[in-house]
């Protein structure tokens, strides 16, 4: 396949992508009558927002955005993500989990050092209940992680804030029942369908902007358990470890306290996009210490509430 029939036949999958994301976030809009859009500042999140613009300008979006901010992110993200919210003109809701931890819904035996990763579940829930919530639209991909992959799109969560993968509705012909009683809602997944690869293609065509730790740069790293932990207080180097400086990049961004970076000399866009295409490791396999404790890690975290 010659390079121009191959770009034609990237933008017509992109097309199609982008299309059914449309749908599916005008049809939030229309069926659910208080809907948010979760805001991380990660590339995801920057996709829906470009996703959005396209559904809704150049009227305001139907939804405020929501960031559930555990306290442990990395500066870049934030600086960024406070500096998109004001580019687009729109309404950012956020989510402390810190303030879970002093009211005391949140404990954690080290406040100061322990990972916030899974408390978000709590702080999300508690976000939703005060703003009444009835859908929150995510990021999230079916090929992120196992448990990713039993989501519907209309990803429906009892009174509790819980998810049942054996009580979600089907969604046959592109129809989704969004019916919830008060207490109930939804979490809605524009971009299920596509591939992390997908979500870099997308970005180039779109020359979308992304905080600078996607791309490589050099960092203090401790090698621990095939995975390169980020050098920070949160984060210190254990009796025997040693500390290495390495060129790397982040596929995913999240808490501190379980993100890591890895090794790539991917300095732009394109050279991620064909990095991407060859690696063989999820990017949550690959980043994420809490997805290590066991198989079944995300989909417990999933079970009480969390993205």
């Amino acid at each position: 396949m010659n390079a121009l029939v191959e770009q034609h036949v990237n933008s017509r999958h992109l097309d199609a992508l982008e299309s059914e994301a449309i749908h599916i976030l005008r049809e939030v809009a229309a069926e659910c009558s208080n809907p948010a859009l979760l805001f991380s500042g990660g590339k995801d999140s920057v996709v829906l927002l470009r996703l959005a613009e396209k559904a809704f300008r150049p009227g305001k979006f139907p939804f405020p955005l929501v960031h559930i901010d555990t306290g442990h992110n990395f500066p870049e993200v934030i600086e960024f993500r406070d500096r998109r919210v004001a580019e687009l003109g729109e309404r950012l809701i956020v989510g402390s989990v810190e303030d879970s931890i002093k009211k005391g819904t949140v404990r954690l035996r080290n406040p100061a050092t322990d990972s916030r990763n899974a408390a978000q579940a709590v702080t999300l829930l508690e976000t939703i209940a005060e703003h009444g919530f009835d859908a929150c639209i995510g990021g999230a991909r079916r090929d992120e992680e196992k448990a990713r992959a039993k989501e519907r799109i209309f990803s429906f969560r009892d009174e509790f804030g819980q998810w049942d993968p054996k009580a979600q509705r089907p969604e046959l012909w592109d129809l989704y029942n969004t019916r919830v009683h008060p207490g109930e809602n939804m979490r809605v997944f524009p971009i299920s369908n596509w591939t992390e690869l997908d979500v870099w293609q997308y970005i180039a065509r779109e020359n979308l902007a992304l905080p600078s730790i996607y791309f490589a740069h050099q960092r203090q790293v401790i090698p621990r358990n095939g995975l390169l932990v980020p050098l920070t207080d949160l984060t210190p180097a254990r009796e025997g470890e040693t500390v290495e400086t390495q060129v790397v990049r982040f596929r995913t961004v999240g808490d501190i306290s379980c993100t890591c970076p890895v090794s790539s000399d991917a300095a732009d866009v394109g050279a991620i996009i064909a990095e991407t295409a060859v690696t063989q490791i999820t990017e949550r396999g690959a980043t994420r210490m809490d997805d290590q404790t066991s198989e079944a890690s995300m989909e417990k975290r999933k079970k009480q509430g969390y993205f």
